[in-house]
């Protein structure tokens, strides 16, 4: 018999919240990775991939955070208010 509480554990971890959305839009941000943030936040890159394709406000989010990664490495200052505004979900 199947050990349902890992295929139940795996599927809970499948799923793209809101939380983790917000992870990796993050780490995206300071990485400027999508594979390094899709791995810190355990989704794959594809799968970041789909869910940009998939949704609107997700796919703009997407381009902040390269933006703000590209402004951050041009200029550091830029962090503090960029962090600060991730973490409060202002922009």
């Amino acid at each position: 018999m199947p050990d349902r509480s890992r295929a139940s554990a795996r599927h809970r971890r499948a799923y793209w919240t809101p939380a983790r959305q917000c992870q990796f839009l993050a780490a995206l941000m300071e990485s400027g990775s999508v594979a390094r943030a899709a791995r810190t936040v355990g989704m794959s890159r594809s799968s970041a991939h789909r869910l940009r394709h998939r949704l609107t406000a997700f796919d703009r989010q997407w381009e902040e955070a390269l933006v703000m990664h590209a402004g951050l490495t041009a200029d550091p200052l830029v962090w503090t208010a960029a962090r600060a505004a991730i973490d409060t979900g202002t922009r």
